[in-house]
């Protein structure tokens, strides 16, 4: 009887001291949104509909929103109808074919300025035209190399444009349309020779340069096509490469980071980040990182 009361003493102390305290978050009182200034929720709605839609919102746009703000006192809920109607919303409105269409051209862009440098569409298509050109050159010549070659330069170049759309009726996901921008012959004239192309894959995608053995293998697998392992896995080609770095959960921490660090200029603290990577890896929808942002009261400046 003293062996089983002891016991069950013993349980009670070992799975009693395993329960969580509840996290308690200080400085968080909710603040007197009644007593916001129309001025700076006007901002909000300005800075929301250039963020997401890229554009200032029309008066009457402005006018509608900021009423329906405020009669909801600035609640979570009403934020979060504004900010899933600019990024959802397929209805026709004056100056773009919808909403949603001109969020996904607004990630689009973000993505190619964080890649390529925001090259334009129409630079894209001419340098597409040239290798076009020269792959039907090759072809009249008899030369099936070059043609092979200049005509997957092309096709690659075309996936870039074509990522928009389909990353917008998700075809795709965000890490393929990042391939598409690292994975080309624009990308390689950015970053030029295998030394600047590792150095930047790195920086693009994990805001770091790569640690000595991670550069060394890198190197050899995209200079040499030979084997090497990184994260714990082999590659032997420069897309196996890009497809490894897209694939780890350093990548998703990127998103993250790239998110707040051009919505809310800082780094998102150790915190934020455990709170939104698991579901980022599971929805890869950057969208809901964003929104999340776009519904605290840092961002809207109602602190």
């Amino acid at each position: 009887m003293v062996r089983v009361t002891y016991l069950f003493l013993l349980l009670t102390l070992v799975f009693g001291s395993c329960k969580k305290d509840p996290v308690v978050f200080e400085n968080n009182d909710i603040p007197p949104y009644d007593e916001i200034p129309t001025i700076v929720v006007n901002n909000y709605v300005n800075r929301l509909f250039i963020d997401i839609i890229g554009r200032e919102p029309l008066d009457a746009e402005m006018s509608a929103e900021v009423s329906l703000l405020e009669q909801n006192d600035l609640n979570q809920e009403s934020r979060e109808l504004l900010v899933q109607k600019l990024m959802y919303s397929e209805e026709p409105v004056d100056g773009d074919i919808s909403y949603n269409h001109a969020c996904f051209h607004k990630i689009y862009e973000d993505t190619k300025a964080r890649f390529i440098e925001g090259a334009s569409d129409g630079y894209i298509n001419e340098q597409w035209f040239i290798f076009r050109s020269a792959a039907i050159a090759d072809s009249i010549a008899g030369n099936m190399v070059g043609y092979t070659k200049n005509m997957t330069d092309a096709n690659k170049l075309t996936a870039i444009i074509e990522s928009k759309e389909e990353l917008r009726n998700q075809e795709i996901v965000m890490t393929e349309m990042y391939r598409r921008m690292m994975y080309n012959w624009l990308y390689d004239e950015i970053n030029m020779n295998t030394f600047n192309f590792v150095n930047a894959s790195f920086d693009d995608l994990y805001y770091r340069y790569p640690t000595d053995a991670e550069f060394e293998n890198a190197y050899n697998v995209i200079e040499f096509n030979e084997p090497a392992q990184l994260f714990g896995e082999i590659a032997q080609t420069k897309l196996e490469y890009l497809e490894l770095l897209l694939s780890t959960e350093e990548c998703y921490e990127g998103m993250i980071r790239w998110s707040f660090k051009s919505l809310l200029a800082r780094e998102p603290s150790a915190n934020e980040v455990f709170a939104l990577l698991g579901s980022l890896i599971l929805s890869e929808n950057v969208l809901t990182v964003q929104e999340s942002i776009y519904l605290t009261d840092e961002y809207a400046g109602f602190e």
